[in-house]
């Protein structure tokens, strides 16, 4: 791929205007079976991922899509590289760009996948960082169009403000739902990430509200997501649960919402925290549709960076 033509992806809003092509692809392909097991799009190239932090959801989907895709998976746990260490991550990117198609990171930092995007000549997907989710995002409207026949009402947040919540945010409003998010007082999301939603909504027509109130949040919502009040890397912050008092998505809190209403959660879900078991394993809970369409989404994504024209090629017959 000609460097100067790479794109890459840091936050979901890279791909705005694709979007919704991004989402009905992995829709189509998730359920053809008649192509798609033809269809390998990455054969012959090589798509490496970088991982700071473990992961269950992220590490299995993206080495199963890319083999799905005839593309060669490989694994860098950051035990086995020198990013970051005793090698820059401008040099991490040059050299690694000498033998991989593509490079998913999953870091801390979100400077660190913006660097790597920078100095990286192949196309670099953020798999996770601590501003951004854009894979999440992509997987999470993904779940919600299969689904939006069913939906009645605003997409509710109910949790901290953080990465997930970001990206939500900013393909939600880039679909047209409107977003209502509630937080504790003092851990509401990025001031300059709603700054960009709010352009978005307002092309869309979207509509965006904040409150510190749960039970605003979730009146009339067609979709309820919440995640995990401390994030890998926050387990010295325990003073923070104290702050989420009245946010767990229980049954009390979801009868306040449309009666056909998604449930939602990114996982690991920390059961009795959070959500209770009776909303996450009730009839209206899709987190393992959310689950599995991390895979569907990130092979779309995957398929339009690193391999335009046979992205085109197979939009084109759906």
């Amino acid at each position: 791929m000609n460097s100067e033509m790479k794109k890459d992806l840091m936050s979901i809003d890279d791909l705005t205007d694709m979007l919704p092509d991004l989402v009905n692809w992995a829709i189509a392909f998730k359920n053809d079976t008649e192509m798609a097991p033809e269809f390998k799009p990455l054969t012959g190239m090589t798509i490496g991922s970088i991982y700071e932090k473990p992961s269950t959801r992220t590490r299995v989907s993206f080495e199963v899509g890319v083999g799905k895709l005839g593309g060669q998976p490989l694994t860098l746990l950051s035990k086995d590289i020198q990013i970051g260490k005793s090698e820059s991550i401008a040099d991490t990117a040059a050299v690694l760009s000498r033998f991989l198609d593509g490079i998913t990171y999953r870091c801390f930092a979100h400077a660190d996948v913006q660097e790597l995007a920078q100095h990286a000549s192949v196309p670099v997907i953020n798999a996770l960082s601590d501003m951004h989710h854009p894979c999440q995002a992509a997987a999470d409207l993904m779940t919600i169009v299969e689904n939006k026949n069913n939906i009645n009402g605003h997409i509710a947040w109910v949790g901290d403000g953080n990465n997930v919540l970001h990206d939500l945010l900013l393909a939600g409003v880039a679909f047209g739902y409107d977003v209502k998010y509630a937080t504790p007082v003092g851990m509401e999301p990025n001031s300059e990430v709603i700054k960009r939603a709010e352009k978005i909504a307002a092309r869309s027509g979207a509509k965006i509200t904040a409150t510190n109130n749960p039970n605003e949040a979730v009146s009339g919502a067609g979709v309820i997501y919440t995640d995990i009040f401390v994030s890998m890397g926050e387990e010295h912050m325990e003073d923070k649960f104290t702050a989420f008092d009245g946010f767990q998505v229980n049954e009390e809190l979801v009868a306040n919402a449309d009666s056909n209403y998604l449930f939602m959660h990114c996982l690991p879900a920390h059961r009795g925290e959070e959500v209770t078991d009776g909303v996450i394993d009730s009839k209206n809970s899709v987190v393992f549709d959310q689950a599995e369409n991390r895979m569907w989404a990130q092979m779309s994504i995957l398929t339009y960076l690193c391999n335009p024209i046979a992205w085109q090629a197979y939009d084109d017959l759906i």
